[in-house]
């Protein structure tokens, strides 16, 4: 029986100078999951760049032109906190057609995984936070406008709460957000989304799993998804730079296991996207990935 795909670009790694987003950390999961077996190189699918027009199921035709020409101002890069470039450009169209990808994978075999992905901060008429297109409210949109789905759920996981999607989202009855987030960090205000727990600063383990499975719980009862996209942030860890959480790298595995054993247990498909990872040491980081990965090929295997 052949492996799961997984999806990735080597052009996600883009020269953004001096900065705390590592882009070097999607090749660097992707060499070590090579190393650690049993990834094969011909496992990986390369990612598709999604096309404008159904960039513009989500984002505005005037935010969209700005992107194509390359119109951002000094404000405009300030507020995204990365160098605009007609590479930055690929790289996100790439990462919203992976994340496309990968949802379409979830749906045929259980559980996609997209070396990327998750860049929940971008609104419809702009990018910030890192983030400058929103692969994750793009790919929903194409699959519910296509009819590929009905409803869906966004388990958004990483340290900080998922503006962009929450905004975009609000009011869409198919598509119900749940973001998981420390409270009293970026972003500033949070627009609210279906569902947000804010955790305070300093939650260990413990009390973020119990808070998760009371989430998860509310989620599943509430919006009964046929798809659930799940950002598996690497930065609530305890030694990340931008969060102040403390989960330690265990807590961060139970996490991502109880995730994808709810979704199987309930039989919804799962698409697995890395979001934000910013820990003080970068092999950190590419090791929490890297597990992610792996135990969503567990999960895979499991629904076989």
């Amino acid at each position: 029986m052949p492996s799961p795909r997984i999806v990735w670009s080597p052009r996600y790694e883009v020269d953004i100078g001096a900065h705390v987003f590592p882009t070097s950390k999607y090749r660097l999961v992707r060499e070590r999951l090579l190393a650690r077996g049993p990834v094969r190189a011909e496992d990986f699918v390369p990612a598709e760049p999604i096309s404008w027009e159904d960039l513009a199921r989500v984002h505005t035709p005037d935010y969209l032109a700005k992107i194509r020409e390359g119109r951002f101002s000094p404000d405009d890069e300030r507020l995204l906190e990365l160098p605009f470039s007609p590479h930055l450009r690929e790289a996100s169209l790439l990462c919203c057609g992976g994340t496309l990808q990968t949802a379409r994978l979830a749906l045929e075999q259980g559980v996609g995984v997209h070396l990327g992905g998750g860049f929940h901060h971008a609104f419809r008429d702009h990018g910030e936070g890192f983030c400058l297109l929103n692969d994750v409210a793009v790919a929903l949109a194409v699959l519910l406008d296509e009819g590929a789905i009905r409803r869906a759920a966004v388990v958004d996981l990483d340290v900080h709460q998922g503006n962009g999607t929450a905004a975009i989202f609000q009011g869409e009855d198919r598509v119900f957000t749940f973001s998981m987030h420390q409270e009293h960090n970026y972003p500033f205000p949070k627009p609210p989304g279906d569902l947000d727990i804010g955790l305070a600063d300093g939650t260990r383990d413990e009390a973020y799993l119990a808070a998760l499975r009371k989430g998860l719980d509310r989620v599943f009862s509430k919006q009964e998804p046929e798809l659930v996209l799940y950002l598996a942030g690497a930065d609530p860890y305890v030694e990340d730079q931008l969060g102040g959480l403390a989960l330690s790298r265990k807590g961060l595995e139970a996490r991502d296991r109880y995730v994808l054993e709810e979704c199987r247990r309930l039989g919804v498909p799962v698409a697995v996207l890395l979001a934000g990872g910013y820990a003080r040491r970068l092999e950190d980081t590419v090791a929490i990935h890297t597990r992610t990965v792996e135990i969503a090929l567990e999960a895979a295997g499991e629904r076989r």
